[in-house]
């Protein structure tokens, strides 16, 4: 099933490369199927298309943590919660301090 979704998701992606529904929806099949490469990649796209996409770049943050890319990992979480806080969300801190809790030191 899920082969069908990053299927049908990267043929709306070739599609409209700039859509930043299509990269996100991309990206969550990736990580669901737990392809962190090509997930690591495309919620890096979706960042490149809104920089300032909080969900994006603490799923991107997760997907660094599972390659074990730490530093890029921090400062993807730490994104994270700034826009959070930018953004008056509170919700998501739960989630980054659980991701942050994996990093080492």
């Amino acid at each position: 099933m899920n082969a069908d979704k990053i299927e049908r998701f990267q043929a709306f992606v070739d599609a409209d490369p700039a859509n930043p529904l299509h990269n996100f929806a991309l990206a969550q099949a990736l990580l669901s199927s737990g392809d962190m490469e090509r997930a690591e990649r495309a919620f890096a796209r979706c960042l490149e298309i809104d920089p300032r996409w909080m969900v994006a770049s603490i799923r991107h943050g997760r997907c660094l943590i599972a390659l074990e890319r730490w530093d890029a990992a921090r400062a993807a979480l730490e994104l994270g919660a700034e826009l959070a806080t930018a953004q008056g969300h509170d919700e998501p801190f739960g989630e980054i301090r659980e991701l942050m809790d994996q990093l080492p030191g």
